[in-house]
């Protein structure tokens, strides 16, 4: 017997429906209560399907809404459902997936893909026969809906579709889909390429059994006349550049050319996908040889896709010039990450690490407009092109640009500044002979009458900052910073936003340059403090503390501190605990205790004792969340976080001066729990602080030193690299102030620094530079031979090689002097550990530019020990082995 619904269920029902689509919020909670009353019932879930599928004399909006509601109960109590219940609402699926309304069928389709969601593809082995066979039917609207109910199914579940667990029904699938190119409507020609397109990226095997059919069924499409149609093409031939390459090269020119049309399309989301491939193509090592000849055709497309669309402009309120005193509404606010602290340390090429990657929207500075666009698209295409053909692309661009930078059209004016500042990374060389001429007429831009005018030109500045600060300062410099200050002051927001984030960077580029004017600089960033928004205030507290690392101790005048901390301690008391904005409060002071050092001591008693109850809150947080996870929500450990990098900015600015606080405080004892925290992020940043009180204050630790190194000890776990790092650098600072002392504990970390050290080559995350382990590691080992030298030197010859060849690329410092010291104390005990390797000593000898005087004295007899050892004649043979300049300087330094 059928299940029929009764007739006093069905109105009631029909009723709730049409109530719930009332804008009443009192109708709308009862709605609520109502549905929760009559999910206790099995069969209310027939009511909703029969409403979909057979009430065709109800409108379409509420038979629609009767089967959201119902895919929403199958998303939460499928697994409840009685399996008569179940299978009725399936079979109902599969009759009605051909419903003469569009509407219909597409809320069909949603049903059926959340029920296969819940793991049901393998309970409901009909469903897709029979998808894949009314595909066949002669009625366009049952091969429309059922093509629609397998596309969201090939979009959520493609891996599973290739799995053994279903018999891999893509064998069948696929060329099924592929038949379906040549439909005479476009709507299935188009949803056959979409099914298809879902399982380029994972290379399906039944896709690449027939990838050749696939390409050339593509290129028989090229040209068709329905936009989604070629926007599915366009998506597939992107995806294929990236998987099968080799298929496409064959016919490379032909697609380039195809790609060239359609980054033109009149539909932008045409011209979008068709953009992406020039992305896409410049990441391929055969990019330079397939593109070179079609550069002529390719920058005109690119550079007038950068222009901003007319609903660009509406969205972007692109006529509102002031709008500083509208408050920001909160969603417009994007979410920050706090970085946690990493200690690193200088390698020759300059201040801790590699240059920073760019920010991911620095291709443009459309923040509202965060989503994808052809202007964004195309500037970044632009970007990395610049990056593969470097000068090569001026040519076809010099002549553009003098039209676009001097054009009437504002929305030209704008979109040759934006390609100005797109090519700066990859053609900086050949811009150099105009940038002279060109730089003053971008600073003029900064006035413009156009807020999005004067935005863009901060960024593209911004671009060229590392060239600004390379000339005598009057220049350029200076005009640039007075009038980028003057737009930090800018009435429009996004100005302000554009502005703030390039004298972030100069800031960065220029470093002690900026002193001469800080008292200048301070009146601005103070200024502004009073003017901005919510969301600007974000990024003003950046930049003072982009301000505070670039100019370090000489912010530490009486004047400056007085113009910059009250503003900020008035923040700081308006702020309560739990308020998100302290995060990036917190780390621009942080920025501001390390730069003003003993300046900070007036401010740091309140600052101190806040961070310590941040860490203190939160742990208790997370316990009771451990304890009852039902009644107490998980804390957020960003808190804590930012808290503990503030601290150690405290200890590293303050010194010795730190230690009445600690005193006073239970820190240490928050310290062991946080250095057992479950997140990496939060034993990072309690290892950075641990190594800072060490230096600071160590009468506080050394108590607690017999509970600490065994968790120092386990978390040298290179997977976890910068939290390795931080507790590597906290045991060699704790190393050097226990001296032999130390003895006892060597034994817990010894071996697992040695592995770390031989690692071939620690895994590259893909955020961390590992630069800093490797070199964090030999310090740490060079630092505890140098306190125990008999403890450590037996295991010399394990590690002396790649001990040597990290080292000889830090400079003269501190760390690195302590760091060899310990080594010529553990040759000295354990000589016959260096023999096979020497000639790395000797290398890593050389590397000092001027060691002092003891150290090298230290060296001397290593080097005069080792060539009396084994005589003239074996010497002379050895130091045959020399490059040239390091004969040369050991001969010249040392005199052997």
């Amino acid at each position: 017997m059928e299940w029929q619904p009764d007739e006093q269920g069905l109105q009631q029902v029909l009723q709730l429906l049409k109530d719930s689509q009332s804008p009443n919020t009192a109708t709308q909670r009862a709605v609520q209560q109502k549905l929760e009353q009559l999910n206790q019932f099995p069969d209310f879930n027939n009511y909703l399907i029969f409403v979909l599928t057979r009430l065709k004399t109800e409108d379409e909006p509420t038979r629609s809404l009767s089967g959201l509601i119902l895919k929403n109960n199958v998303k939460a109590h499928y697994q409840n459902f009685p399996p008569a219940v179940a299978d009725f609402i399936k079979q109902e699926c599969l009759n009605n997936i051909g419903d003469p309304s569009p509407l219909i069928r597409a809320t069909i389709g949603i049903l059926i893909t959340t029920i296969t969601s819940k793991g049901e593809l393998q309970t409901w082995p009909e469903l897709l026969p029979q998808l894949c066979n009314l595909l066949n039917s002669e009625d366009y609207n049952t091969c429309e809906g059922s093509f629609g109910a397998l596309q969201k199914i090939c979009e959520d579940s493609s891996e599973l579709l290739e799995s053994d667990a279903l018999n891999r029904p893509l064998n069948i699938m696929i060329p099924k889909f592929l038949q379906f190119f040549k439909h005479c409507s476009p709507k299935i020609r188009s949803h056959a390429i979409a099914c298809v397109n879902q399982f380029i990226i994972g290379r399906a095997q039944a896709l690449m059994d027939n990838i050749d059919t696939f390409i050339e069924s593509l290129f028989a499409l090229a040209t068709d006349e329905d936009s989604e149609v070629r926007k599915n093409v366009c998506r597939a031939l992107v995806m294929l550049l990236e998987v099968r390459i080799d298929r496409l090269i064959p016919h490379m020119h032909s697609i380039i050319q195809y790609m060239l049309q359609r980054t033109q399309d009149p539909d932008e989301n045409v011209s979008l996908e068709a953009c992406e491939f020039w992305l896409t193509l410049a990441e391929q090592p055969i990019c330079k040889e397939v593109l070179s000849g079609h550069l002529v055709q390719l920058i005109p497309i690119l550079v007038n896709g950068m222009k901003y669309s007319e609903i660009d402009i509406i969205l972007l309120k692109g006529d509102v010039e002031e709008d500083e005193a509208v408050p920001d509404s909160e969603q417009d606010i994007k979410p920050r990450f706090h970085k946690s602290r990493t200690v690193t340390l200088q390698h020759e090429g300059g201040e801790g690490e590699e240059g920073e990657d760019i920010d991911d929207d620095d291709d443009d500075d459309d923040d509202t407009l965060s989503d994808w666009n052809l202007r964004k698209c195309s500037a970044a295409a632009l970007d990395v092109l610049a990056n593969v053909f470097r000068d090569e692309l001026l040519p076809h661009l010099l002549p553009l640009l003098k039209g676009l930078l001097f054009s009437p059209d504002w929305v030209i004016k704008e979109s040759g500044i934006l390609v100005l500042g797109a090519i700066a990374e990859g053609c900086m060389q050949g811009m150099v002979p105009y940038l002279p001429e060109l730089l003053p007429h971008l600073i003029a831009c900064l006035c413009d009458k156009k807020a999005l005018v004067r935005s863009i030109a901060c960024w593209t500045l911004s671009r060229y900052a590392h060239w600004v600060v390379s000339q005598p300062p009057d220049s350029h410099l200076k005009p640039l910073m007075t009038e980028l200050l003057k737009r930090i002051l800018d009435g429009n927001k996004r100005v302000q936003e554009a502005a703030c984030s390039a004298f972030a960077t100069l800031e960065e580029e220029a470093c002690t340059e900026l002193v001469p004017y800080l008292s200048f600089i301070l009146d601005t960033l103070v200024f502004a403090f009073g003017k901005y928004q919510h969301k600007n205030l974000l990024i003003l507290y950046d930049a003072i503390g982009t301000l505070a690392d670039s100019v370090g101790h000489h912010l530490n005048q009486p004047e400056y501190i007085q113009k910059l901390m009250p503003p900020l301690i008035a923040k700081w008391n308006e702020l309560k605990d739990e308020d998100k904005d302290l995060f990036p409060l917190l780390e621009c002071l942080s920025s501001v205790a390390t730069a003003l050092q003993s300046g900070f001591l007036p401010y740091c008693e309140p600052v101190y004792q806040r961070c310590v109850t941040l860490v203190q809150k939160t742990l208790a947080q997370a316990m009771m969340y451990n304890q009852h996870p039902d009644q107490y929500e998980a804390p957020d450990k960003d808190f804590m976080i930012v808290a503990l990098d503030l601290l150690s900015g405290l200890a590293e600015g303050l010194g010795g001066s730190v230690d009445q606080l600690v005193a006073r405080s239970n820190i240490m004892t928050l310290l062991f729990q946080c250095m057992q925290d479950p997140m990496p992020e939060v034993r990072q940043s309690s290892f950075a602080l641990l190594g800072d009180l060490t230096k600071a204050c160590f009468p506080h630790v050394k108590p607690c030193i017999a509970e600490f190194m065994p968790i120092l000890g386990l978390n040298l776990n290179p997977e976890f690299i910068s939290v390795c790092n931080n507790a590597t650098w906290a045991i060699g600072e704790i190393a050097m102030q226990m001296g032999s002392d130390m003895q006892p504990y060597v034994g817990l970390v010894l071996n697992n620094l040695v592995e770390i050290i031989n690692r071939p080559n620690t895994p590259k995350t893909l955020l961390e530079n590992t630069g800093t382990v490797l070199t964090q590691t030999p310090i740490t080992i060079g630092r505890l031979g140098y306190v125990c030298p008999q403890e450590v030197s037996p295991m010399l010859q394990q590690f002396i090689r790649p001990w040597c060849t990290s080292l000889r690329n830090i400079r003269d410092n501190e760390e690195k002097d302590s760091a060899f010291r310990g080594i010529c104390m553990m040759i000295g005990v354990n000589p016959a550990g260096v023999v096979q390797d020497f000639i790395f000593f000797c290398d890593a000898v050389a590397s000092w530019v001027s060691p002092k005087d003891d150290l090298r004295d230290m060296f001397y007899k290593i080097l005069h020990g080792f060539k009396d050892q084994v005589g003239e004649e074996n010497w002379q043979q050895f130091s045959e082995q020399f490059p040239p300049l390091l004969k040369e300087r050991l001969s010249a330094c040392y005199g052997v």
